[in-house]
């Protein structure tokens, strides 16, 4: 009896712990518009490490992506693009590889000659508290670190990234005047 009991016991507890870690292993809730966004630290390719919060008084798009994730590729050119445009008006992309092997991204970003940071997200932490389910994702956080906008798929173009910028950039000065 001792022994059935024990053993219904072990049963239970590897039960709950297989249950916990399978909840854990999915990650948060996307965050949605008008969320504070979640705080990160990671490194980029020459090994520095990025925080959002320094990033804070710049709108932000942070993009999680993979080399092998042919619709993440195919919308590099157009942030790049956007990057380089407004770089100088306080806009910055963070992009954020999920999982993938050092050399891989770093070869990958070297032919297509990206200039944005790289940020690598090793244990996929980041896209799990981002609530990351397939890529692309791409998050754009304005001045004050709150979510703006959450895209899931679809592929982000020049025009689509400078519109939803512009949108922020035009909220600033209201949200502003609003605190004062």
């Amino acid at each position: 009896m001792i022994q059935s009991l024990t053993r219904n016991l072990m049963v239970t507890a590897l039960l709950v712990s297989t249950l916990v870690g399978s909840a854990l292993a999915m990650g948060s809730r996307p965050p949605a518009a008008g969320m504070p966004a979640s705080g990160f630290s990671l490194t980029d390719l020459q090994g520095k490490a990025h925080t959002l919060e320094q990033y804070r008084g710049k709108i932000v798009l942070v993009n999680f992506w993979a080399t092998w994730c042919k619709p993440c590729t195919s919308e590099m050119p157009a942030m790049q693009t956007v990057y380089d445009q407004l770089r100088d008006k306080d806009f910055v992309v963070l992009a954020v590889n999920e999982l993938e092997d050092e050399a891989k991204v770093r070869e990958h970003i070297q032919q297509y000659k990206h200039t944005f940071p790289v940020l690598l997200d090793r244990e996929n932490r980041v896209a799990n508290q981002y609530g990351v389910f397939g890529l692309p994702v791409s998050v754009f956080i304005d001045q004050q670190g709150v979510v703006q906008e959450y895209i899931k798929g679809g592929l982000l173009t020049e025009q689509k990234i400078q519109e939803i910028v512009s949108r922020i950039q035009q909220a600033a000065p209201i949200k502003a005047a609003a605190l004062h």
